[in-house]
């Protein structure tokens, strides 16, 4: 089954949340409770989304932590799968 091309959760997170807040990324870092250095790894897609960082967005922006996590887990699991024709491993079971 072929899947879609996620964003990752940080393209989303700015997109639908910081920016129509109109919301610098050291103010959005200040309200979750961050450093500026994290939550811009987030955006710029150079660090996924933790638990605890989809517990903070998810009080932050009135959504749910396993939104953040189902993103965050399509997002690297497509990226996974790409690679699978590289992958050493020996079918165990029919």
């Amino acid at each position: 089954m072929k899947m879609h091309d996620p964003p990752h959760p940080g393209e989303v997170l700015k997109k639908l949340c910081l920016e129509p807040l109109e919301l610098t990324v050291t103010e959005a870092a200040k309200a979750l409770g961050v450093s500026r250095k994290t939550l811009s790894a987030i955006l710029n897609g150079r660090a996924g989304v933790s638990p605890e960082m989809a517990v903070r967005l998810s009080i932050a922006f009135d959504t749910t932590a396993e939104s953040w996590l189902n993103q965050q887990v399509q997002y690297d699991l497509l990226r996974a799968e790409r690679k699978r024709k590289k992958l050493r491993v020996r079918q165990l079971a029919a």
